[in-house]
């Protein structure tokens, strides 16, 4: 026979529950309710709201720009008068292709691109091959391999214009203790355009020598091991184990330097030593920024710098295009191998 005590407790617990309990237990419902729907929106649009900044600005400097171009480009306007627009289609587009002015930059720019970025990306892998062994003081030459990348560009491009002066600079004093005459380095075509390359080289190559660096420490160390273990000396290592591993990172190194070549602009700019941006006297140096510089903003033909701006970047969709061509042609060779 269950106790009164029992018999109280089954009374309790099947009398119905107050008002306020009921009021209390669904308020906390509502309460967990709540914050279960803001955890869901949470977890679906957070991402989105932290990617979002990123596409406002790349929309407001990065696409818009490039659709304006792209529509100011098919008129004739003027950069005094931007809003007053004469459709002319793609006459701006064919001036370009027999504007000799235009050729001139383009091939200044592939003729420094090619001078800047092949010394500079091999000396960058050699840089970098010496800071991948046990260095004292590694960090020290790591941070001074950065330094240049981290200098102004106006400040490196007028310390270059000095050591590259004809009558006082200190290139043509030391050219002239081993019996070389003096060069003109500014006026002179092949001249200028090496010593152009040269401060693209001095800024760049420390940039490129890390991220070499960062992929030669992903390589496996084993493969180093088998290789010496089968005689190979660390520049048959270098050769035939380092080299094959960086390919991704050296197409990828080129392709970037390339589209930075491409786009040159205050290097030659400074080292004319006006503001005039004509690439020299008889625009020897005068790359497709400064073209397109000197026609929208001296000029104050927008909309023909316009079209050099658009010129510019289809030749870096095919700069794209075959990187992607060669990538996918390596990839398939390491497929079958």
């Amino acid at each position: 026979m269950a106790s009164e005590y029992e018999y109280g407790d089954k009374y309790e617990s099947s009398r119905p529950k107050s008002s306020a309990v009921r009021g209390s237990s669904e308020a906390e419902e509502r309460r967990r309710a709540r914050r279960s729907r803001r955890y869901r929106w949470d977890v679906k649009w957070s991402p989105y709201a932290y990617v979002a900044p990123f596409f406002v600005f790349f929309a407001a400097f990065g696409l818009f720009p490039l659709l304006y171009t792209g529509w100011a480009s098919l008129h004739r306007v003027e950069l005094t008068a931007p809003n007053d627009m004469e459709w002319v289609g793609l006459r701006n587009f064919s001036r370009l292709l027999s504007d000799d002015f235009f050729w001139n930059a383009l091939q200044n720019t592939v003729t420094i691109g090619l001078l800047s970025t092949v010394p500079q990306l091999m000396m960058a892998l050699g840089i970098a091959h010496l800071l991948n062994y046990r260095l004292r003081g590694s960090m020290f030459f790591r941070i001074a391999a950065l330094t240049p990348y981290a200098t102004s560009v106006a400040a490196a491009t007028l310390v270059f214009v000095l050591l590259f002066g004809h009558d006082y600079g200190m290139i043509n004093w030391g050219l002239g203790l081993i019996g070389i005459d003096a060069v003109d380095w500014q006026n002179g075509p092949l001249a200028s355009q090496i010593a152009v390359s040269t401060i693209v080289i001095w800024r760049w190559t420390g940039y490129n020598a890390l991220i070499y660096l960062a992929a030669m420490q992903s390589i496996p160390n084993d493969l180093y091991e088998s290789a010496a273990l089968d005689g190979a000396s660390r520049w048959r290592q270098f050769l035939h184990v380092t080299l094959p591993s960086l390919r991704p990172t050296i197409l990828f190194t080129c392709v970037v330097s390339t589209i930075g070549a491409m786009q040159l602009f205050g290097e030659p700019l400074l080292f004319n030593g006006s503001a005039v941006p004509n690439g020299g006297s008889d625009h020897q140096f005068q790359t497709l920024g400064l073209y397109l510089y000197e026609q929208g903003w001296f000029n104050l033909h927008l909309g023909r710098a316009s079209a050099i701006a658009w010129a510019m970047f289809l030749i870096l969709l095919v700069i794209g295009l075959v990187n992607w061509l060669i990538a996918r042609y390596i990839r398939k060779s390491e497929g079958e191998l």
